[in-house]
């Protein structure tokens, strides 16, 4: 077994694969790793190398890819897929030190550390000046209850501050057994004299802190970042800072790495700033070192497969008669986190015909998959999808149904604090197609650029979907419908060539006739 090294690992991982009996370790780095790409069985490489197509033809034997670190940006996942090449990184392994640098940047405001410090190193004696203010006592709002999230409850939790935070995959009861309360945005803007990020990056979340987001807050609000710095409209932070709406701002992470020195938000005097350094400590890079060495021997040595973030290499006949509904269930799932309301709590997978045959596992973390992949910086996927789901709280069930009457189909349950939604679909021409939403038929396909209505039964609510969409330059491509009985609760599934986006769905929902509408991404591999 060879294991070459492409970048800096720490030596307590280095140490626990040179322990391996018969493994040779190869020690590189990035300029010329390349020469012993032929033999390698698992390549382990951190940020800056480039792993893409061209770098897996040269390694026709490698069997994983570790990644010393949270994201995999830098490793072309479909190609090292197409390869059979597993994918693993080390989610988590930073936290503690993320957190701990998250209380350090809030101290820092709170008592004016830096500025401080400034004043006395010039000579300045400003007591006065640099009157502070106890965290003790404080609302905290948290946006990300992750790893990260969690460990920054902890010691905030020791300063004896009131913690409120949001995560749209974290359940109330998950949430109050980590000592927080859950509450929506606009509440957690509202309350909290501290807001810190502690979430993925998505469309939704994209620049979330908005002048709008800002207008919601208290004045004297203090805002950290240690998450990404496209979460923040840094415009509009610096213009809330001016005003004095927001008496602080401790920053990581920046849109633009590293910022320019002329950005005017660095000259602001209400900000702290620092090199994105939140994990950058000698303990965070050790165990991230000794987490990912321990994955590629587990790994290679019995196959189990930890914090993976691809599909791993499966057999043309499993993928014959699984890939297909294993696509299905994903679709599925996307489907239903986009049109449910609440916070999941449960996800249940039932499956009807020849496929309830099977040992569905595949089918099952792939639908479950596809409920997490909406919110999360992590790929979720059918390697990891439990993983994330115990994490989260979510409690995952299956049911078979062999009854021949059936069509071979799968139904995806999801339930959350609020009720049900459930959504079933069919394999059909080897293509996902969605047949059933919350009892109604409605058939549709599960790509493209759909949108999802709830509306009442009566006359022209199409012909005003339509009048909508149009004055908007929305082409229309297919427009399912379904009802449980004239005059009753009705559906529509309407696909069209372009996103439908949000104010466009505010225009929607002014007929009072329609009372959901919201549009559905599918996550692209």
């Amino acid at each position: 077994m060879r294991i070459l090294i492409a970048e800096p690992l720490a030596a307590g991982g280095i140490s626990l694969l040179r322990a391996q009996p018969g493994w040779e370790v190869i020690v590189s780095n990035p300029k010329e790793y390349e020469q012993y790409l032929a033999d390698a069985d698992a390549l382990i490489v951190r940020s800056g190398l480039i792993v893409d197509a061209a770098v897996l033809a040269k390694a026709p034997k490698l069997r994983v890819i570790g990644r010393a670190g949270v994201g995999v940006d830098n490793v072309e996942l479909p190609a090292a897929t197409s390869a059979g090449v597993l994918v693993m990184n080390t989610p988590g392994g930073n936290a503690v030190s993320v957190a701990e640098h998250t209380i350090a940047l809030m101290l820092s405001m709170a008592r004016s550390i830096p500025s401080a410090s400034a004043s006395t190193k010039a000579g300045k004696w400003e007591k006065r000046k640099y009157i502070g203010t106890e965290l003790r006592g404080k609302t905290l709002g948290i946006v990300g209850l992750g790893s990260i999230g969690r460990e920054v409850v902890k010691r905030a939790t020791a300063f004896e501050m009131r913690i409120v935070a949001n995560d749209p995959y974290v359940n109330s009861q998950t949430a109050k057994s980590v000592g927080v309360d859950l509450v929506d945005l606009p509440t957690l803007y509202a309350e909290s004299d501290y807001i810190t990020l502690h979430t993925a990056l998505t469309p939704e979340s994209n620049r979330m802190l908005s002048r709008e987001a800002f207008g919601k807050m208290k004045t004297g609000v203090r805002i950290l970042n240690c998450a990404r710095g496209e979460l923040i409209d840094q415009d509009a932070l610096r213009e809330a800072l001016a005003s004095g709406k927001v008496a602080g701002a401790a920053l990581d992470v920046f849109e633009k790495e590293p910022p320019s020195p002329d950005d005017p938000l660095l000259k602001m005097e209400g900000l702290v700033a620092t090199p994105h350094i939140g994990g950058s400590t000698e303990e965070a890079q050790e165990t991230v070192g000794l987490r990912l060495a321990q994955q590629i021997v587990d790994y290679l040595s019995s196959g189990v497969a930890l914090q993976a973030v691809n599909l791993p290499a499966l057999t043309p006949e499993q993928y014959k008669t699984l890939g297909p509904y294993s696509q299905l269930a994903e679709r599925l799932g996307n489907f239903a986190s986009y049109v449910s309301t609440g916070n999941p709590r449960i996800v249940r997978l039932v499956y009807f015909g020849k496929i309830a045959e099977y040992n569905t596992l595949l089918v099952r973390n792939a639908g479950l998959a596809g409920v997490l992949h909406r919110s999360l910086a992590r790929k979720a996927n059918s390697v990891n999808a439990m993983q994330i789901a115990a994490d989260r709280g979510l409690t995952v069930a299956e049911r078979h149904d062999q009854r021949s009457t059936h069509t071979d189909s799968v139904r995806l349950e999801l339930e959350t604090d609020t009720g049900l939604t459930w959504v079933e679909g069919a394999v059909v021409l080897d293509q996902p197609r969605l047949v059933q939403v919350d009892g109604i038929y409605c058939e549709a396909p599960l790509e493209g650029n759909l949108t999802f209505m709830q509306n009442e039964d009566v006359p022209g609510v199409i012909g005003y979907i339509g009048d909508v969409l149009g004055k908007n330059g929305v082409n229309i491509a297919t427009f399912s419908l379904g009802r449980k009985s004239a005059g009753a609760e009705a559906v529509a599934v309407v696909q069209t060539d372009q996103p439908v986006q949000e104010d466009v769905l505010s225009q929607l929902l002014k007929n009072p006739a329609i009372k959901r509408a919201r549009s559905v991404k599918f996550t692209t591999e």
